[in-house]
């Protein structure tokens, strides 16, 4: 499956030792850049979940763990970061170089800027703006494997608060450019999915120290359909 993907220009340092979403191709992990700090992960019945701070600037960093080239498409809350699509594994990506770590600031606006993610109340999110309040509340990357070429290649609880989403935030520079990565399968090699939510509410759904069920239906990090860049929120 050929398509076109955004390839890092230039590679972030890897983050300390912090809890990520490890994958068998990819890590992927959320920092809280108001606050400067990596947030940890907290695991309940099968779910890795965040915690959010509303107003706080945040990154979505995907690092690499195989010696190869891999795609990997971003969604947040169900919205992909790059074209601003509804989120579906098949658009643009990112194409991350073998064992190198990439910071996603926010949403992309060209291939020179993007537009802060920030956490913010669920009616001021990007996703609920644009009509597509359904999946706010989670993070996912969809790993794409390198085609191959013909020869081998060596291998009690507080009241729960109104919900989080992401917000589309102040423009900033972030360099990327154009690449083919013709994509090994049509579907992902590896999804990688990351729940968040404030403490309230991750407390008050028994994330965080609490028995209490998580909520019937999750969001969903690519529940659509295809646009080259992320477009501004109505009004």
């Amino acid at each position: 499956m050929k398509g076109r993907a955004l390839a890092v220009v230039l590679l972030s340092f890897f983050l300390p030792l912090a809890a990520r979403a490890h994958g068998s191709l990819v890590d992927l992990s959320v920092y809280d850049r108001t606050d400067g700090r990596p947030l940890p992960v907290y695991w309940h019945q099968g779910r890795a979940y965040v915690v959010g701070k509303p107003g706080n600037e945040y990154q979505v960093s995907v690092r690499s763990s195989v010696r190869a080239e891999v795609l990997a498409v971003v969604s947040v809350d169900g919205v992909n970061v790059v074209t601003g699509e509804t989120a579906d594994p098949r658009p643009s990506g990112y194409v991350l170089r073998p064992g190198s770590t990439y910071d996603i600031l926010g949403w992309r606006k060209s291939l020179g800027e993007t537009a802060a993610f920030y956490f913010t109340a669920l009616a001021d999110s990007y996703a609920a703006r644009s009509g597509r309040a359904e999946n706010v509340g989670v993070i996912g990357v969809a790993v794409f494997r390198k085609k191959r070429e013909p020869q081998a290649i060596a291998p009690p609880a507080p009241r729960a608060e109104a919900r989080l989403g992401t917000g589309h935030g102040r423009r900033e520079n972030s360099p990327v450019q154009q690449v083919a990565f013709e994509r090994a399968t049509p579907i992902p090699a590896e999804t990688l999915t990351l729940y968040y939510d404030s403490y309230a509410n991750l407390v008050a759904r028994g994330v965080i120290a609490s028995s209490r069920p998580p909520i019937a239906r999750a969001p969903q990090p690519f529940p659509g359909a295809v646009s080259t860049f992320a477009p501004d929120p109505p009004g």
